[in-house]
């Protein structure tokens, strides 16, 4: 996969400068521009095909959150901003990630990793095709189709408009919400934790503050405004 043209808006020069230098760690990024307003980024969308937006939010004459809405044709959009009290807004706008200042590299690594596997869930195109007999699914991966039992399911993971199922021995994409997904009556056993999770209640081993630890020892985040989700269990 890959490179994935991206830009870098930021009036911050400090934080605009390590944006550029992270990017240019992973070879998979292709920076078309850098900018100091998005004003200036506008003629970039309308000549190049932009893949990933690198945006701050909080700058002068079009901030970051109307200059998404310009760009709604670009897939991915990841925010890294100073200000996290707009974190929820912005994913109403197809965001794929939100990083709070200051940004560092293992943050960073982690955004272009979901990067890179929402790009990929985009080219295989893997679908919810079916549910069966109440605890199987099958899942369309290229001419054939995978059957996952619904017990063996260890969480889901959001990725835009695909959610990834995850087992202990595999990992499948599918190309539906967490939120639809969730709304499936099969779906009774998971509960949600977080923006981009949903765990099975049985695989919950331990519940700690800011995160739930799985069997096979797998530990996922836990949302501020998801933890009442977890009460219920206790």
């Amino acid at each position: 996969m890959g490179p994935f043209n991206c830009i870098i808006i930021d009036d911050d020069e400090i934080d605009r400068l390590t944006v550029v230098s992270f990017a240019k760690k992973f070879p998979i990024l292709n920076i078309l521009g850098v900018f100091t307003n998005a004003i200036e980024a506008l003629p970039v969308l309308e000549k190049e095909t932009v893949q990933v937006l690198f945006l701050d939010i909080d700058m002068p004459q079009i901030n970051g959150i109307e200059f998404r809405k310009m760009a709604v044709k670009v897939p991915v959009c990841i925010f890294i901003s100073a200000h996290p009290e707009h974190a929820a807004e912005s994913f109403e706008l197809d965001t794929l990630d939100f990083i709070v200042k200051p940004l560092k590299l293992d943050r960073f690594s982690q955004a272009l990793t979901r990067i890179e596997d929402y790009m990929d869930l985009r080219r295989k195109a893997e679908l919810f095709e079916a549910t069966i007999g109440g605890d199987t699914i099958y899942i369309k991966e290229g001419h054939e189709q995978t059957k996952v039992k619904l017990h063996d399911i260890l969480y889901l993971e959001a990725l835009k408009d695909y959610t990834k199922i995850v087992t202990s021995q595999k990992r499948h994409c599918v190309l539906s919400s967490l939120g639809l997904l969730l709304k499936e009556s099969n779906f009774n056993s998971f509960i949600r934790v977080h923006r981009s999770y949903a765990v099975q209640k049985q695989f919950i081993k331990k519940i700690l503050t800011n995160e739930v630890l799985l069997h096979n020892d797998v530990t996922i985040p836990v949302g501020r405004s998801y933890k009442t989700n977890l009460n219920t269990l206790l």
